[in-house]
C-alpha cells in the first residue's frame, strides 16, 4: 500500500558532471557547456560526454550536433584535466564506425598528434588508444600513412611506457598493412629487434605481430634479413608463449620466400625447433611452422634434412583443420620433389 512518508536519504547527485538536458536536448545543451570560459563547467560537460558516447546512437548524436569539432578545438586546452577528458571522449567515440568517419572527415588526426609528447602520461595513453581505434579501419590506416604520423609513432616506441607500446605497436601493424614504406624508412625493424627482448610477454607478442606483418612486402623482406633479426627469431620459437611463437615462425615463412631469408633462417638453425612446432596443438603455430619448414625446402641442403622427416610431417595429414592438412601436404610434396 502507498504511504505519504517522505524518505529522509537525500537523491545521489554527482558534483564533477553537468545535468543532461531532456530527450534531444542533451547534446545541444553540452555543446555550448564544452565552450565555456568557466573551467569547471567545460569539465563537468566533458565528464558527461564520455558516458553518453559510450552509445552509438548518442555518438552520432554528438558528431551530428559538433560536439566533435568542439573536441578538436579542446585537444589543444592549456588544462591537462580537459586534454585528458577530451582525448577520452575521442577515443570512445572513436569506437564507432560514424565516430572514425568523422575523425577523418574533421582531420582530428591533426590535433591528435600534437599531443605525442604531452606530458601527461594518461593524455597520450588515450591518443594512441584513439588512434588504434581509428587504424583498425583500412580508411583510418590509410589516413595515418598520408599524415605522415608513421615516422612519429616508430620515434615513439623506444621511449613510451609498456601501457602505451602495445597499441602503437597495433596501430603500425595496420598502417604497415596498408603501406609499409613508411615504417621501413624510419628504421622499424631494427627498433623493433630491439624491443624482442623486452620484459613484458604482451609487449614481446606485439613486437612480433608488427615484425610479422612489416615481413610482408617485398621490402620488408630484405629490411628484415638486413637487419639480422632472423638468428633473434629463431631462438623465439622455443618460447613458452605461442602468440610470440606463431608470429616468429610467420616472420621466418615470410622472409624466406627470398633467397636471402632461406639461408640466413638455415645458418641460424630454424630447422630443428620448427620441426617441433609442428606438432604443436595450436593451429597457427603448427600452419606458420609447416608453411615456414615448405619454403626452406626449396633449398637442397634443407630438403635432404627435412626427408628424413617426412613421417612427422605425414602424422599431420589426419589433423581436424584443413588448414594444417593443406599446409602439411604442400610440405610433403615440396620436400618429396626430386630433380
Amino acid at each position: 500500500m502507498a504511504s505519504t512518508r517522505i524518505s529522509e536519504q537525500l537523491p545521489h547527485i554527482d558534483t564533477t558532471q553537468s545535468s543532461v538536458g531532456f530527450g534531444n536536448r542533451a547534446l545541444p545543451r553540452l555543446y555550448l557547456e564544452l565552450q565555456d570560459p568557466q573551467l569547471y563547467i567545460r569539465q563537468r560537460a566533458l565528464a558527461v560526454l564520455c558516458d553518453l558516447v559510450h552509445d552509438p546512437e548518442k555518438a552520432y548524436e554528438a558528431v551530428y550536433n559538433g560536439c566533435l569539432e568542439r573536441l578538436k578545438v579542446m585537444l589543444q586546452d592549456s588544462d591537462s584535466s580537459v586534454r585528458i577528458k577530451t582525448t577520452e571522449a575521442v577515443y570512445l567515440i572513436a569506437a564507432h564506425n560514424v565516430g572514425r568517419d568523422a575523425l577523418i572527415k574533421w582531420d582530428v588526426v591533426a590535433p591528435l598528434s600534437d599531443l605525442l609528447d604531452d606530458p601527461v602520461d594518461a593524455c597520450r595513453n588515450n591518443v594512441h588508444r584513439a588512434l588504434k581505434r581509428l587504424a583498425e579501419v583500412p580508411a583510418g590506416a590509410e589516413y595515418i600513412v598520408s599524415s605522415g604520423l608513421v615516422p612519429q609513432l616508430v620515434m615513439k616506441l623506444p621511449v613510451e611506457k609498456d601501457d602505451v607500446l602495445a597499441s602503437i605497436l597495433a596501430t603500425l601493424c595496420y598502417c604497415v598493412r596498408v603501406d609499409a614504406l613508411p615504417a621501413l624508412e624510419s628504421h622499424c625493424v631494427l627498433v623493433l629487434r630491439n624491443l624482442l627482448s623486452h620484459p613484458s610477454p604482451d609487449i614481446r607478442r606485439s613486437v612480433a605481430t608488427a615484425l610479422m606483418a612489416i615481413s610482408v612486402p617485398l621490402e620488408g623482406k630484405h629490411k628484415v634479413c638486413d637487419g639480422g633479426v632472423l638468428p633473434d627469431l629463431v631462438k623465439l620459437l622455443s618460447g613458452p608463449d605461442l602468440g610470440v611463437t606463431a608470429s616468429a615462425a610467420g616472420t621466418i615463412m615470410y622472409t624466406a620466400i627470398i633467397t636471402k631469408g632461406k639461408f640466413q633462417a638455415i645458418e641460424a638453425g630454424a630447422i630443428p625447433p620448427l620441426l617441433k612446432l609442428v606438432q604443436s596443438e595450436d593451429k597457427a603455430v603448427c600452419a606458420n611452422a609447416l608453411r615456414a619448414l615448405t619454403t626452406l625446402a626449396e633449398v637442397p641442403c634443407a630438403r635432404e634434412q627435412l626427408r628424413e622427416q617426412l613421417p612427422l610431417l605425414e602424422g599431420r595429414l589426419n589433423h581436424p583443420a584443413s588448414i594444417i592438412r593443406r599446409a602439411a601436404a604442400t610440405a610433403i610434396r615440396v620436400i618429396s620433389w626430386t630433380p
